[in-house]
């Protein structure tokens, strides 16, 4: 019996239009796929960047024609003692407020990696504050830190020291309005580190603790080299924060001035500077040219950050 051959047919030749359409497929949907964050940056973050600094370019006032000045704003603003008070306050707040934070949630964070009671409650509830309303937050603790009537004054009486009045005063409304931040922020930056902690590997501690090293030392060796690159993350966002401090101070001490922070400046910050001159003086080119200079200061302190702990990496 002789075999029989089925006929090959020859492979059918893929139309040009579908070649074009998978190469396109290939190379160009990841971009497709990326577009939408860089075309609502575009639109919301890039131009409106660009615009202000266009707008700081100019005398621009709310009403009348806008005259182009070019870097006058900025000079005049570097000359501003008011704007250097502005940015001590913001630096200062910023200090005061984050090194405690730091350190309070970094001992949250290794208290609840720990086995304890009710663990999953405890995670749950540092976090409560970071979702309460800011405006309540802010309205509740000028209420502790009022003068005639307030906690903070009836709890250092019983040591025999006389009342503060925390808005009067540079330290005492820079360690009043630090404690709103940190009440707010301590949690949330606890459990970043408390993910952080629960990636690092178990055979680290294992090893560790054969060798003798004690709880201490495993953190000190083990866990904060860990951290390096969520504490650099934090720190930006802190940064970023700490410099558009808004809404504490401004609701710290109400009133007709409340944008000045305080009858002499003495914690009003960049962003309540720049709503002054923008929405109180109606000076926007003004108020652009303060905008970029809070741009430029967030900048050049999270690169000032990352360059350090760039060397600390590398110098262990």
């Amino acid at each position: 019996m002789s075999d029989i051959t089925a006929p090959v047919t020859p492979a059918r030749a893929r139309s040009p239009w579908r070649s074009r359409l998978s190469r396109w497929d290939q190379k160009g949907s990841p971009y497709a796929f990326v577009s939408p964050f860089f075309i609502l940056f575009g639109i919301f973050g890039a131009f409106p960047l660009l615009y202000t600094f266009w707008v700081s370019l100019h005398s621009w006032p709310l009403l009348g024609e806008h005259t182009f000045t070019g870097l006058d704003n900025y000079q005049k603003l570097l000359q501003d003692p008011q704007f250097w008070n502005a940015a001590k306050n913001t630096l200062g707040l910023f200090l005061v407020s984050t090194v405690p934070q730091y350190v309070l949630a970094l001992w949250l964070a290794v208290t609840l990696n720990r086995k304890i009671m009710a663990r999953t409650l405890f995670r749950v509830g540092v976090v409560i504050p970071n979702i309460t309303s800011v405006a309540a937050v802010t309205l509740i603790f000028s209420m502790i830190f009022a003068k005639g009537f307030g906690l903070a004054n009836w709890i250092i009486g019983w040591f025999g020291l006389e009342a503060v009045d925390w808005t009067a005063h540079t330290w005492s409304s820079w360690l009043a309005i630090s404690m709103m931040v940190d009440w707010r922020w301590t949690g949330y930056n606890a459990l970043i580190f408390l993910a952080a902690m629960q990636a690092i590997s178990s055979e680290l501690y294992e090893a560790a603790a054969i060798d003798g090293a004690t709880r201490t030392r495993q953190f000190w060796s083990i866990t904060l080299p860990m951290l390096r690159p969520t504490l650099l993350f934090t720190t930006i966002t802190s940064i970023i924060g700490g410099v558009q401090l808004f809404t504490e101070p401004l609701l710290f001490a109400p009133g007709a001035g409340a944008i000045q922070g305080g009858t002499l400046r003495q914690f009003q910050t960049l962003t309540m500077y720049l709503i002054e001159n923008g929405f109180t003086r109606f000076e926007f080119g003004y108020a652009g040219a303060v905008a970029w200079m809070i741009f430029l200061l967030v900048l050049i302190i999270s690169l000032i950050n990352i360059l350090l702990v760039r060397r600390i990496s590398g110098a262990d």
